[in-house]
Order: C-alpha cells, then structure tokens, then sequence
C-alpha cells in the first residue's frame, strides 16, 4: 500500500455512541460490531491437481452484540418481545455505531439497516457481589453500510 505521507493513528475503543433509529435511547457500556464473512467455494479443475480454485459465495453477517446496565427502562426486552411475538417487521430498526476520536469527532459509522433482536441475555443475579446487572441484546441485520 502507497504511503501518502499522512500519520495514521489507532483510535480507543471507549468512545462511541450507538443510535436507534436516529436517537440515543440507551447507554450501552460495550459494543461488539459483528464478524463479516463470505464463504468460500472450492472449485477443482479436471486435470490441474496443483491448486484448487477458490471462488466467493454467500454473505454470512455476524451479530451486533449490545451491553448495558439493567435500568427502569425495559425498551431491550420489549424490542426482543415484538419478535418473539411473531411481529418482526415491527421490530426492525436502523442501528447506527459511531466510534470517536479523543477530540470527539466521529472517526467511522457502521450502519446496520433492518436490525431486530434475536436474542435477548438477562443479568446474573448474586448475592453478596456488587457488581453491576447487565442486560446482553444480540442483534441480526441484513445490511451494513459504512461512512
């Protein structure tokens, strides 16, 4: 690759903003942007035993995985229930990620267009630690765009 002679500089991963939507309905404490994979296609040639052809098949997108505090609000669970309730078109939405730089300019977006949970995790509950309950939302997407 070409250097154009600008600094490149890695970003933390502690600034960022995820939108429903258009709107920051919820703080979430972590965000893991899913794994983006094609399968590949082996293809053999008749008579070239040397290699074997690799070719691109289908588009398997991972899941955005969503964390946060347990709160008064319960909008996550009643997201994840529309869809367990056999209404999934009423439960997409945009999903938008957004990770700032430490001036907090938007570095890279990450949109995911028609968003539905699929799978909901509710906290552990223990008595006698202190730690914070958090809530796990999973969510499947059928397309993705970067800004």
């Amino acid at each position: 690759m070409a250097s154009t002679g600008k600094t490149i500089e890695a970003h933390p991963a502690f600034s960022f903003a995820v939108k429903i939507d258009g709107k920051s309905e919820a703080i979430f404490s972590e965000c893991q942007l899913p794994s983006l994979e094609v399968d590949i296609l082996e293809q053999k040639e008749g008579g070239y035993n040397g290699a074997v052809h690799l070719l691109p098949g289908r588009v398997k997108p991972g899941r955005v995985i969503l964390k946060r505090g347990v709160t008064q609000s319960n909008e996550m669970l009643k997201w994840y229930r529309d869809v367990a309730t056999g209404k999934p078109q009423a439960a997409e939405r945009q999903v938008s990620v957004t990770l700032y730089d430490s001036l907090g300019s938007p570095v890279v977006s990450l949109n995911f267009g028609k968003s539905y949970p699929a799978k909901w995790t509710g906290p552990a509950f223990k008595a006698g630690d202190s730690a914070i309950a958090i809530e796990t939302l999973e969510l499947a997407f059928a397309e993705v765009t970067i800004e």
